[in-house]
Parts: structure tokens; sequence; C-alpha cells
């Protein structure tokens, strides 16, 4: 990509706004603190595009919180769609056995990939496995997914922001907003 990028032009619509996501930040931190009821948590972002919302969760979770992070692909370079081959690229540096665990993750779409993670912390043995995600796109949902604390749900449309990328640019937008086709159907 040699074209200079104007992130806020390549965005068609903002989908949700900063204050939006803040306040709903806020709303699922207030949940998740009453829910574990001052138990120890371990928070694990799969990164990258979680990390902004898991830094801005934490903050809001008034419990001792440990985090982890791993890292797993089943996209490849600017791909708007998964392969559906999932790899582990970095796995988790600390074990969970026994610990409440609290699966961080930006955004749901076919479920492929959370699935196969679910499965797999499953086997590291916790003491309970739940699951967070900022955005949910259930018109996409080839896998069921257990979903026990959501920000939103929005429809199927390729958004950015927030974390969320598109061949690794937009995730320091602090919306999310909808992508032009444009952009990412233009050759390169």
């Amino acid at each position: 990509m040699s074209r200079t990028i104007d992130l806020r032009a390549d965005i068609g619509e903002v989908l949700i706004s900063e204050e939006a996501i803040a306040a709903r930040v806020a709303e699922l931190g207030r949940q998740v603190t009453a829910d574990y009821r001052g138990e120890p948590l371990t928070l694990v972002s799969v990164l990258k595009g979680s990390l902004p919302f898991m830094a801005d969760l934490m903050r809001q979770i008034e419990l001792p919180v440990r985090i982890d992070l791993m890292e797993v692909s089943s996209y490849g370079g600017t791909a708007t769609e998964s392969s559906g081959l999932v790899r582990i690229i970095k796995d988790l540096s600390a074990s969970i056995a026994g610990e409440h665990v609290l699966l961080v993750e930006d955004i749901i779409d076919t479920g492929l990939t959370l699935n196969y993670l679910v499965r797999y912390l499953r086997g590291k043995n916790p003491a309970s496995l739940r699951i967070c995600t900022l955005l949910d796109k259930p018109a996409r949902r080839l896998a069921e997914i257990p979903v026990d604390y959501r920000g939103f749900e929005i429809p199927d449309q390729f958004v950015v922001g927030y974390g969320l990328d598109y061949g690794e640019r937009y995730r320091n937008l602090r919306f999310v907003g909808v992508l032009r086709p444009e952009v990412y159907s233009a050759p390169e």
C-alpha cells in the first residue's frame, strides 16, 4: 500500500461512538465485578484486536485481576474472511488451572476461532471460563458460542476501530466504524 491513508475518510459511518463504548465498558465492568464477587480473575485477551477493550475493561473491574495474552490467527494479511484454519501464534504465559478466566474478545463473527479457543482453554482446567466480547455479529455465526458478556450486537458489516483492523490499520480509532467497501475491495 503506497497511498496515503486518511483513516477517517475511509469510514462510511460511525457505528458506535467513543462515548457509547466507554459507557458500555463501564457497565460490563460493574457486571463482571458483581458476578465474581471478590474472587480473583484472570483476563485473557486475544491479540491484537481486543487489547484496547481489555485495557479499558480491566480498569472498570473492582477485583484482583491478572492478565494474560494469546495471539491466534484465522485471517491472513488483508483478508476480510476467516480461513477456518486456527493457529496459536502466542500461547498463555502462565497456567490457568483452577483460575476463574474471562476470555476477552473484540468481535465474534462466525465463532469458529472462538469455538476452537474455548475448547483449547477448557483443556487447561480453569475453575470457570466465561466469554466477554465487545462486538457480536450473530448474522454470520457458524458455531454456537455461549457469550456471557456482550458489549454491542452489530449488523453484518465490515467494521474497524477500537482495536479492530483492516491490514493492521484503523485499530487506533476511538470509535467503531464501517469501513467503506471500496477500501477493502480495491486492488493493491
